[in-house]
């Protein structure tokens, strides 16, 4: 669920000191005392019987929980053991309530909620969402949903320390003795294993295009087949436009009910682009049929979700289908409106900096949404969604690349200050790595100077703004689902695929312009090229997913619209919202998130050493400027490890960048290479015979930049 708000510094100080005066250690004996367990919320019946704590949802309600408010848990709690002896409910739960993170505002987070029997559950708790020295007192709620006489006896409940991982090694020191160099990084990542297990490399390239052929099939039979429709409600174009549906089976869309979305339309179309194919023709010219998603008739001029929509209801949802659009132009540029189309979203959105700036020219983004029609912020009362400043800043300086016009920089600039004054984590949703590959941008272009570049730990720690939004690490019933992108504290994790493989497209091409952090990007993508294949029906047993039982997809390359730490009794399940939640469609299988698998298709592929990638640096950094092929490759061995790599049949010298040397000159072909152990190195193949030149603390070959850190007076110890 979404929440949002800020509560003043100065006020939960006080409230933290008053509670923690009252508060006392929490003890497994303190379960069978009734004096410790009662009052809200929602008022339980609650009674210490021989099984234990017996909880029961009082008359007129739906659920209730025994709470015990005003407990120190123990120092390094990682996990908590319960036991429940009986159940006659529909579900059980336990929860923490308090101020769990030290900063900002009291927060819920759900250990577990499940409809199982008796049984013991062992449940790992992310220190993310429960810094474990914190010493602040929490409530502890124990409950259980059903009708009113529903009931659930809790025998014992234990909150133990965490068990370090087998295969995580100890975190580095970002300082780098064998190559005197800084590798920045994230804690976060450090506790990822540098070998995930098991291990099992999909190929996302060709996933991506197979996806790309199921999807565009008119001609497809079967349950919920076609997954396309072509759509003449000529709403914002004299022309036939096409949707996808959602989800598969999504029955509140389709020929003559519309509602297609731009968040799966335009991003399938991108994705397809991104792996090689045109998406113009020669049937159907998909790229130009996007531009139904311009809201004209209307008036706004947004590239927006659906045809006929209004703002002011969600940044994200607002902001990124015009991102997306950007996107489309990059790959298509010239073709039909596109470009048009890109500069008016950006002239509207430089419209929107405009209005929520103050008089020392920067925005204030803490907000919800942007009304275009009133030029107002809007607050719903309930989330605010700050990291908005990230994609526009990102939509703006591709806009100032583009057309290579100052003013989309100088909003851009704009929109980074925002951020950078922005001590908190400001992750909303999918726009926050946006903001922090702009602000690389602008830095090694000399067109800004922020700070927020630095902030790429945000990216893989827990959102300020929206309680429990991270990226996973951790090993989910047997297997290291690390590096996701979605909500931890929600029934111990649900990643989302969506927004896994658009953070991947966020941030794979930032090392071009920081490559401090490219053993962290590096580490970081096996995890997640590795994890995400979890999200598609071929990677778990039947009963380890919510609908193994749609079979129009033999091969496996639609995704599930998340993965569940645990649903059901089954750790991890593929799973998504609808069947659960029940809100129309027939299963959970997202065509919506399966649409960006093209972002990771692009991105990475396979090297001879199975454990070692090839990322493309290059692949997702729209709009960018000159570049020569540039690749990541990170070694997550602990030995100095060589791998083969295809330079093309023209002669090419191979530059390290952040070691600052060349390595290979003039080699053509299959090329042998080193990677020194637990290291990652971002490899430029830059022709031969070149004419090379330094500007500005720029290296450039043959007019293109190949780093942007270049430092040629320092002098690097050898690789093998």
């Amino acid at each position: 669920m979404r929440t949002g708000g800020f509560f003043s510094a100065t006020v939960p100080a006080v409230l933290l000191l008053a509670a923690a005066a009252a508060a006392e250690p929490y003890t497994p004996e303190l379960l069978t005392d009734p004096a410790r367990w009662g009052g809200r919320p929602e008022e339980a019946l609650v009674s210490v019987v021989e099984a234990g704590l017996r909880v029961e949802v009082s008359p007129g309600r739906t659920w209730s929980a025994a709470v015990a408010s005003d407990m120190f848990l123990p120092e390094g709690t990682g996990r908590a053991r319960v036991r429940v002896s009986g159940c006659g409910a529909e579900a059980w739960f336990v929860r923490l309530y308090g101020q769990l993170r030290v900063f900002g505002e009291p927060t819920t987070l759900e250990l577990f909620r499940g409809r199982t029997g008796p049984e013991e559950k062992v449940l790992d708790i992310d220190e993310r969402c429960l810094y474990p020295n914190s010493r602040c007192p929490v409530q502890i709620q124990l409950g259980v949903e059903g009708p009113p006489g529903s009931w659930v006896a809790f025998s014992s409940l234990e909150f133990l320390p965490a068990v370090p991982r087998s295969n995580v090694p100890p975190p580095q020191d970002s300082y780098d003795k064998r190559f005197h160099r800084y590798q920045f990084g994230s804690r976060h990542v450090d506790r990822m294993p540098n070998l995930p297990e098991p291990f099992k490399m999909r190929d996302w390239r060709e996933t991506a295009r197979a996806f790309d052929r199921l999807a565009f099939d008119f001609s497809a039979t079967g349950e919920h087949l076609p997954l396309i429709w072509l759509d003449e409600s000529r709403v914002n174009t004299d022309a036939t436009t096409f949707g996808l549906y959602s989800y598969v089976g999504d029955t509140r869309q389709g020929p003559g009910k519309g509602g297609q979305e731009a968040v799966t339309c335009i991003a399938a179309v991108v994705g397809a682009s991104l792996v090689g194919i045109d998406k113009r023709g020669p049937t159907h010219d998909f790229v130009r049929m996007c531009e139904a998603w311009q809201n004209t008739k209307n008036g706004l001029g947004l590239v927006l979700n659906t045809f006929e929509q209004e703002t002011g209801g969600s940044f994200w949802y607002e902001l990124w289908p015009q991102m997306l659009f950007a996107m489309l132009a990059d790959k298509y540029p010239g073709h039909g409106a596109l470009d048009d189309i890109m500069r008016r979203g950006a002239d509207r959105w430089l419209e929107a900096v405009d209005k929520l700036s103050g008089p020392d020219g920067v925005p204030d983004f803490n907000h919800t949404a942007f009304n275009f029609r009133t030029g107002t912020p809007v607050d719903n009362g309930k989330w605010r969604e700050p990291d908005a400043a990230a994609g526009a800043a990102w939509l703006l300086l591709t806009a100032g690349s583009r057309f290579q016009d100052e003013r989309y920089y100088r909003g851009a600039e704009a929109c980074l200050r925002f951020l950078e004054g922005y001590r908190k984590n400001p992750y909303y949703e999918v726009l926050a790595p946006y903001g922090v590959l702009a602000a690389a941008r602008m830095r090694a272009e000399k067109r800004g100077n922020s700070d927020f570049v630095f902030r790429v730990a945000d990216c893989f720690d827990i959102s300020d703004c929206r309680g429990g939004w991270g990226t996973t690490v951790g090993n989910w019933g047997g297997y290291d689902c690390d590096g996701l992108v979605g909500s931890l504290d929600n029934n111990g994790g649900y990643a989302f695929t969506m927004n896994s493989f658009a953070q991947a497209a966020a941030l794979v091409p930032l090392v071009r312009y920081v490559d401090d952090y490219a053993r962290a990007i590096g580490k970081w993508m096996l995890n997640l090229a590795n994890a995400a294949r979890l999200f598609y029906p071929d990677a778990l047993p039947a009963d380890h997913q919510t609908s193994a039982f749609w079979k129009g997809d033999p091969g496996a390359v639609i995704a599930y619209e998340g993965l569940r730490r645990e649903w059901q009794g089954k750790s991890p399940c593929a799973t998504g919202d609808p069947l659960a939640l029940k809100w129309g469609p027939k299963t959970d299988l997202g065509l919506y998130g399966s649409s960006y698998v093209g972002f990771l298709g692009a991105i990475v592929s396979r090297t001879d050493d199975e454990h070692i990638l090839q990322l493309d640096c290059l692949a997702t950094d729209f709009h960018r400027g000159p570049a020569h092929p540039t690749f990541l490759y990170y070694n997550p061995h602990d030995t100095d490890t060589e791998i083969t790599v295809d330079v093309g049949p023209a002669p090419r010298d191979l530059y390290y960048t952040n070691l600052d040397r060349f390595g290979p000159e003039g080699v053509s072909g299959k090329v042998r290479i080193t990677i020194p152990a637990d290291y990652a190195l971002v490899v430029v193949q830059v022709p031969s015979g070149r004419t090379r030149c330094c500007e500005k603390g720029k290296l450039l070959v043959d007019g293109a930049v190949v780093d942007y850190g270049y430092s040629p007076d320092e002098v690097y110890p050898s690789i093998l």
